[in-house]
């Protein structure tokens, strides 16, 4: 084991980071004017039961981000092992993001017809994460397919999860 003190070489904070196996989100949301924005995150969990809130931790320079915070609203899209393209869809720049993907409108915010899960959020808080933002959301919506395998995401790469 490589042991560092601070202050830490980002490849090796990022590395070690990389070793919690995590989901794979899309984050949506819709400006009031109607354009949709979104971007792929895997810094996501559950935050409380009651009342229901989650949050994620978007980059402070992510574009999606201002739009988000505009409309206080968004969804969270939980990807199956299928979702792959999707994921990799949203962290292209200068594409429509939405095209190639079938989507419902959830009350004005885009939802991934094919989610392992998906949550419709209003912004309940906003705090700063260094770099990035703690974004919470309260739930006012969900959906669960329990029939699709979540995809994951370990040591910088798409993977699945083996039962044996």
């Amino acid at each position: 084991m490589t042991n560092a003190d601070a202050p830490f070489d980002p490849r090796l904070l990022r590395d070690a980071f990389g070793c919690f196996a995590t989901g794979v989100t899309v984050i949506t949301s819709q400006s009031l004017s109607g354009e949709r924005v979104g971007l792929t995150a895997n810094s996501f969990t559950s935050l409380s039961l009651d009342p229901p809130l989650l949050l994620f931790c978007p980059a402070n320079g992510a574009s999606a981000l201002p739009v988000l915070r505009e409309s206080g609203r968004f969804a969270i899209n939980i990807l199956d092992l299928d979702g792959q393209a999707v994921a990799d869809r949203f962290t292209k720049k200068g594409i429509d993001r939405f095209a190639e993907h079938d989507w419902q409108d959830w009350d004005g915010v885009p939802v991934l017809a094919s989610a392992k899960a998906a949550f419709a959020c209003t912004l309940h808080a906003d705090h700063d994460g260094g770099d990035h933002r703690i974004i919470v959301g309260r739930v006012t919506r969900l959906a669960l397919d329990q029939g699709r395998e979540p995809l994951l995401y370990l040591h910088g790469r798409y993977r699945r999860v083996h039962v044996g």
